[in-house]
């Protein structure tokens, strides 16, 4: 199977359609053979989130100032599953709990360790983000909890776009481009705890330089639809809180990254009618304004 842009070997079958033929940058095992020096080795941790119903913890065997090479990394989902990993390893250990079964074993790693583990181990810098290609460029919906990225982002799907990420998208650089991976080809259009949706058929197949940023603001249902651009401070403003897993140890190297990120990519703020009905209409100014953003790039490169 191939998720975030690895391939992955595992010893379990999840109930899951992960065939899909993407590009391929990194390779992973998940095996239940758990070592036991391993588990032996972690010592201390902290209650990391409530998430899905469910209390998740976070272990290691020292305190959580860093990711060095061979530290132990535990994330546990309370009664479900325990994941393990060693720093700098590309095979991540797994034991059900008394409740866990491949279903929701599936759920949590594709849709929580994985991108957690990618972090820590620095292959990818992720964004909390919806992402869709329009004419084969991506481009990123961001908005609150509940604020319609979702929403946004099924829409397109529908149209016929194709889905490179439902919520979390793996981003690297290369050859000084932002490059968007697809995660996985699952939708969650409403958010049911411990389900990653419907699949997609036509999901990303190449990594691809990032288009361009799109904030979402919902207004009066009745009100305009309007796009214009974040510029200076206030590019930070929006991705900053969209930037997943900002442990205090990465901050300086995020900072950075988001500073050249925001230097070559640009911000818009699209105001959307809370209306289900003008979606389309939505759709269309979002599609031509990406469109005359790659005109204007053309024309200032010729």
């Amino acid at each position: 199977m191939t998720l975030y842009g690895t391939k992955i070997k595992s010893d379990i079958v999840f109930p899951l359609d992960l065939t899909q033929k993407t590009e391929i940058r990194y390779e992973a095992e998940l095996s239940s053979k758990v070592p036991t020096e391993l588990k032996q080795s972690i010592t201390c941790g902290f209650p990391l989130y409530w998430a899905h119903g469910r209390n998740v913890y976070f272990y290691s065997d020292r305190e959580f100032d860093g990711s060095d090479m061979e530290q132990p990394w535990c994330y546990e989902v309370e009664d479900v599953v325990t994941f393990y990993w060693v720093g700098g390893e590309d095979t991540i250990y797994y034991e059900l709990g008394e409740k866990g079964d491949a279903n929701l074993l599936g759920f949590w790693f594709v849709h929580l360790l994985l991108p957690l583990y990618m972090t820590l181990e620095g292959k990818y810098d992720f964004l909390h983000a919806g992402a869709v290609e329009v004419d084969g460029r991506p481009i990123f919906f961001i908005a609150p909890s509940m604020g319609g990225k979702s929403t946004m982002t099924d829409y397109f799907i529908k149209q016929g776009h194709t889905l490179v990420s439902d919520d979390k998208v793996p981003t690297f650089i290369q050859d000084g481009k932002f490059m968007a991976v697809g995660s996985h080809p699952y939708h969650r259009p409403y958010r049911k705890f411990e389900e990653l949706g419907y699949r997609v058929e036509n999901f990303t197949t190449a990594f691809k330089p990032i288009h361009a940023f799109y904030q979402l603001e919902g207004v009066e249902v009745d009100a305009d639809i309007s796009i214009s651009e974040i510029k200076g401070f206030a590019k930070f403003d929006v991705l900053l809180p969209n930037y997943l897993y900002m442990f205090s140890w990465l901050k300086p190297q995020r900072l950075k990254y988001l500073s050249q990120m925001l230097n070559i990519i640009r911000v818009f703020h699209v105001k959307v009618p809370w209306d289900m009905e003008r979606l389309g209409e939505v759709h269309d100014v979002i599609c031509e304004h990406s469109e005359n953003i790659k005109n204007s790039l053309t024309s200032s490169n010729l």
